[in-house]
């Protein structure tokens, strides 16, 4: 399941008792969105999501924390590595690290951020490279197009590795359809697809699995995390995650969102229905 890192009354303490929830309802993932705004803009109350996983990371033992996803060409590539394995090692190797180039003007001109799409899109490309290099634990120097590492013998050491080997799984977000984030995401370890236009199908879930193939050169696992709404008292919903995962998605995540409940601009915050559908949870039982 995902939910969003803004809310009224939102706080890292309550998506501690959110993802603890998650874990004894029986779902296998808990993912946050990662914004720096909330949206609409009003008083919503918005917690750093880092921050807010390290406490789920305490609360819970089990279930999968990710974020959904972290627009990594806003970031420092040190620093993410830097709490990308802390997570890790407070989650016992239980953390998955979902990326994206982002979007929404708020979120990059207004904060003085790189603004076009495609140089983003590089920015994310270099980002990943250099994240991989720096789990290592080994000493790192680096000269791209956007980022430096340098310094002396240990200038570039990030020690100690994270917890899971060879790194931390990638999962790439992108807009279907679309072309080259799907291309990015079939050189990592998985796919979190979505539409704008309308509702996630199973013959999206099918066109992206293909697509993917198509592009994947490494014989490896890898999860495709498809988006959905179900209705926990839906005797159907477990057909639709079942039609899903036979069109080849690994992963069905559950978007536990205000406006599937009604939400407007300015109206009530759904917040005990929000976490009715978490404590209820997911479609299909083991």
């Amino acid at each position: 399941m995902s939910i969003p890192n803004f809310g009224v009354g939102l706080s890292a303490l309550a998506v501690g008792d959110l993802a603890a929830s998650a874990e004894a309802a029986g779902w296998d993932g808990f993912f946050l969105w990662d914004h720096l705004f909330a949206f609409p803009p009003g008083p919503v109350d918005v917690v750093d999501p880092w921050i807010a996983l390290a406490v789920a990371a305490t609360r819970t033992s089990r279930i999968r924390l990710g974020t959904a996803v972290t627009p990594l060409p806003r970031r420092r590539p040190v620093k993410v590595a830097r709490e990308v394995t802390t997570l890790d090692h407070l989650a016992s190797g239980r953390f998955t690290l979902g990326v994206g180039t982002g979007a929404m003007p708020f979120e990059w001109d207004h904060c003085g951020e790189e603004p076009d799409a495609a140089v983003r899109g590089d920015m994310l490309d270099e980002h990943l490279e250099l994240l991989t290099r720096l789990w290592t634990g080994e000493v790192v120097r680096h000269e791209g197009a956007h980022y430096r590492v340098a310094g002396d013998d240990w200038g570039g050491l990030a020690h100690p590795p994270p917890v899971q080997r060879p790194r931390v799984p990638v999962w790439v977000g992108g807009t279907w359809p679309g072309g080259r984030p799907f291309r990015r995401a079939a050189r990592w370890d998985g796919v979190l697809p979505m539409r704008v236009d309308g509702r996630w199908t199973v013959t999206d879930t099918a066109d992206v699995t293909a697509f993917v193939a198509r592009h994947r050169v490494v014989d490896a696992p890898f999860d495709v995390a498809v988006p959905g709404e179900t209705d926990p008292g839906d005797p159907a919903a477990g057909d639709e995650v079942r039609a899903h995962a036979a069109a080849g998605a690994t992963w069905w995540v559950e978007a536990v969102h205000p406006w599937r409940f009604g939400y407007e601009d300015g109206g009530a915050w759904p917040a005990r229905e929000m976490a009715a559908r978490v404590a209820a949870g997911p479609p299909v039982r083991r």
